[in-house]
């Protein structure tokens, strides 16, 4: 009378979804660690990016930049490398050396 259609029961779609949240929980932790760790390394590369300007600033002017807005108005970095992604603003003190704070 009843024919057996082919599918999954309740109980093997709870276990599959038992195993998909599982591995959710211990993926997205990782991912978030994962994230800053990148944002810190592409702050880092920023900051050798804007140091390597600070050098090209001085040896075409023969003396070091009075900050990094000297060095936006002459072309050498633009706004964007003022700050890194992750909102940590580049600094240079006055020797400079070219660090975010």
């Amino acid at each position: 009378m009843f024919k057996r259609q082919a599918g999954f029961t309740l109980v093997e779609m709870l276990i599959v979804l038992m195993i998909i949240s599982i591995l959710i929980l211990l993926i997205v932790p990782n991912v978030s660690k994962k994230s800053a760790n990148i944002h810190e390394k592409g702050c880092d590369a920023l900051v050798e990016l804007v140091q390597g300007q600070v050098i090209a600033y001085e040896l075409d002017h023969k003396k070091l930049p009075a900050d990094l807005q000297s060095l936006k108005s002459e072309k050498y970095i633009d706004e964007s490398h003022l700050s890194c992604g992750n909102g940590k603003k580049i600094v240079m003190n006055a020797s400079g050396v070219v660090s975010y704070e």
